[in-house]
């Protein structure tokens, strides 16, 4: 038996809005869409959206959620993704940065405030 990939369920206030910014923003491609869902897929990773009742406040602190990409290449991908990254308002990006626990990372926050993380491995940081 072997797990083969996990896609995080990321609820949302507006299908489409967040399907645009994952596709144009992150270049996620859309693999399948309903009325309140849509499946997005990059490479190995792949993502669920569901859209939410509009009176569910998704950018309080209590709602907000996360998820993690472990990638190859982190700079090369974050220069790609660079010119839609830099369209976002101030405070939606944190550009590549080393981690103690050996991880090199960005962070993105979506149209709902669901940061994205982005990492690769780069061995344990001295220190």
């Amino acid at each position: 038996m072997q797990f083969t990939q996990i896609t995080p369920f990321i609820p949302c206030s507006l299908l489409s809005r967040q399907i645009g910014f994952y596709r144009d923003c992150l270049g996620f491609t859309l693999g399948y869409q309903a009325e309140n869902y849509a499946f997005l897929h990059r490479d190995a990773a792949a993502l669920r959206l569901v859209q939410v009742d509009p009176d569910v406040d998704l950018k309080k602190p209590d709602r907000q959620g996360s998820f993690y990409i472990d990638v190859r290449g982190l700079d090369a991908l974050y220069e790609s993704l660079l010119p839609a990254l830099a369209a976002l308002p101030e405070g939606r990006v944190r550009p590549p940065f080393d981690q103690a626990y050996g991880q090199r990372e960005f962070h993105v926050a979506d149209e709902d405030s669901t940061l994205a993380f982005f990492g690769e491995h780069v061995g344990r940081a001295s220190g």
